[in-house]
């Protein structure tokens, strides 16, 4: 007779979980995938910006119009879609002084708190920043060059801050109802064990 890890209590493990359940789960982590899939081709972006306009003005004595803008405003967007990717799997830079040396119980206390928190700072940022893309909207700010107006950069690094905040809201929501969906967020720990 086996016997369930006493962390088991009161979660239903993944093979009797219902098939809604299961398939709710599924759609999550594909909209988690696909977030963080968004947030990597945004890197690639980034890089081949700057990897073409540091060859032009090398080799060929030119620029791409607007690079500085583009540069700077996909860089923009690749910070907060990067937020979005860094805060589902916990993989942002942490200090577990606390954490580390706390039990379980606790250990999972300070992990729902720091949660609801972070929830809490990157939701009232995703407020702001779209306060930032209607201004830029209503301002009609336009690049330098080529007079491409801004706001659809501003709009897209806004909705990576609106897929961070779904995001912790799901690592929220498993954290307190299914922490077992949810992947070893401190590695450390496995070490000292």
């Amino acid at each position: 007779m086996t016997h369930a890890p006493p962390s088991a209590g009161r979660f239903v493990s993944q093979e009797r979980r219902s098939p809604m359940a299961t398939r709710s789960a599924s759609y999550m982590d594909r909209a988690i995938n696909l977030i963080e899939w968004l947030a990597a081709i945004f890197v690639g972006i980034v890089a081949l910006n700057i990897f073409v306009a540091v060859v032009l003005r090398k080799f060929f004595d030119t620029s791409i119009p607007d690079a500085y803008d583009f540069g700077r405003m996909l860089l923009g967007i690749l910070i907060f879609w990067g937020i979005a990717a860094t805060s589902y799997r916990g993989g942002h830079i942490t200090v577990d002084l606390v954490w580390t040396a706390a039990g379980p119980r606790m250990k999972r206390a300070i992990d729902v708190f720091a949660t609801l928190v972070l929830l809490f700072v990157v939701a009232v940022q995703t407020a702001m920043l779209f306060d930032k893309v209607r201004g830029t909207y209503v301002d009609n700010v336009q690049t330098y060059d080529l007079n491409i107006p801004t706001w659809p950069f501003y709009a897209v690094a806004w909705a990576g801050d609106v897929c961070a905040v779904l995001l912790i809201a799901i690592r929220t929501y498993r954290l307190i109802f299914h922490p077992e969906q949810l992947e070893e967020a401190h590695p450390e720990q496995k070490a000292d064990e």
